[in-house]
């Protein structure tokens, strides 16, 4: 963990930003930006536009909270962050604590010029998007925090991003997203002074208590979630597998989002006699590795859970559909009976109907027409034809 140091006031209390320093005496930033090229001379500014300083390092939208504390206690909010600068400049003993919710790419090369802030950290800061981390460039620490909250009308996990800088006299948090609530944290540290007199290691704890503790409605919310999952999966609802599916992706989510964290804790508990951290701050530490270690297993458990019950799942909707094809199969097959059946009668029917077909057709000079047995030879060759066919099916088994 970074160790404090008193910073000495700068020669005239401002900051000379012609010549690109970054205002702190023996300091330069280690963001360099490319010049300008040349051009035209811009035009003369409106009249009204004369009175505002240039290049005013600050945009209050993004801004959420900047505030200087000394000894545990804060001693002024400035509103912007030049104001920020100024005054941390004027309190060789204090520390800053700046908030920034969705930064402006100005406002970032700003800090980055006044904190010296190494350049892949700023780049990082600027894109977000990025996985949970760990990173010392020199004094100064960078941390990327995943932090989860559970939607309780949605039914779903929102995550969102915590970029924090910790240096020796200054904590920059960066958040992408709406988790997690920092002011909480901060309302938390001004009032428990001893603690936040450890400086801005003490400010990183909290911050990473407060996305651990953050989790804990995210588990339990997830853990209604699947034993609803699992009701559902047994009444049959044909919805139920998009409802996993959509489950699982976010469990995946959430373990890129805990499992980081176990080894980050890790490493700062490693450093902790290197960097002499305080032993109250190293066991508050401890503590939040703990519940890190915890709640990572449980996030373990609970996609495997779900894996599990994609295959219980995928197993009784093929149940269902082979017992539905059998029963199509079976009704098929008693359709096929009934037409044997039928069939045969038409087939046993026909023949009479042929015979009585042609010796009713009453031509005058017709073979047989005035014959005696004529008759009784129709009769018994409908009745010989009949029986046969009937004696045929039967042993077919279609009648």
């Amino acid at each position: 963990m970074p160790q404090r140091r008193a910073r000495p006031p700068s020669k005239n209390g401002k900051a000379d930003r012609a010549d690109g320093k970054s205002g702190r005496s023996g300091r330069m930033s280690g963001w360099r930006r490319a010049p300008a090229p040349p051009s035209t001379p811009a035009p003369e500014p409106p009249a009204s536009a004369a009175t505002e300083p240039p290049q005013e390092p600050s945009d209050v939208g993004s801004v959420v909270q900047a505030a200087l504390y000394r000894d545990g206690v804060r001693v002024s909010a400035p509103d912007t962050l030049a104001d920020t600068f100024r005054e941390l400049r004027e309190q060789p003993s204090g520390m800053a604590w700046i908030g920034l919710a969705r930064p402006t790419e100005r406002e970032l090369l700003s800090l980055a010029e006044e904190f010296d802030l190494h350049p892949l950290a700023v780049e990082d800061a600027m894109e977000a998007h990025q996985r949970p981390k760990l990173e010392r460039y020199g004094d100064t620490l960078f941390v990327v925090l995943s932090a989860a909250r559970y939607l309780d009308t949605p039914e779903e996990v929102d995550f969102g991003e915590l970029h924090v800088f910790v240096g020796p006299d200054f904590v920059i948090t960066v958040r992408h997203g709406a988790a997690p609530d920092l002011s909480a944290v901060r309302q938390r540290m001004e009032e428990s002074t001893e603690l936040l007199k450890l400086g801005p290691e003490a400010v990183l704890y909290a911050i990473l208590d407060a996305v651990v503790d953050g989790y804990a409605p995210v588990v339990a919310g997830v853990q209604t979630d699947i034993d609803e999952i699992e009701t559902e999966v047994f009444r049959g609802d044909p919805a139920v597998s998009r409802r996993i599916y959509e489950l699982s992706r976010e469990m995946v989510e959430f373990q890129r989002a805990t499992r980081p964290l176990v080894g980050m804790l890790h490493s700062l508990m490693a450093g902790f006699a290197k960097y002499g951290t305080d032993e109250e701050l190293q066991r508050y530490l401890r503590d939040v590795a703990d519940h890190v270690t915890h709640t990572s297993e449980r996030v373990d458990g609970f996609r495997q859970a779900l894996t599990d019950i994609l295959t219980v799942n995928a197993t009784l909707v093929t149940q269902q559909q082979n017992a539905e094809m059998r029963a199509l199969a079976e009704a098929g097959f008693e359709q096929n009976e009934e037409i044997k059946k039928i069939s045969s009668w038409a087939a046993i029917l026909f023949a009479p109907t042929l015979v009585g077909t042609i010796y009713g057709m009453n031509f005058d000079r017709m073979p047989e027409l005035h014959w005696v047995l004529g008759y009784p030879f129709a009769i018994v060759l409908m009745a010989v034809v009949c029986t046969s066919l009937y004696v045929i099916f039967k042993r077919k088994d279609w009648l």
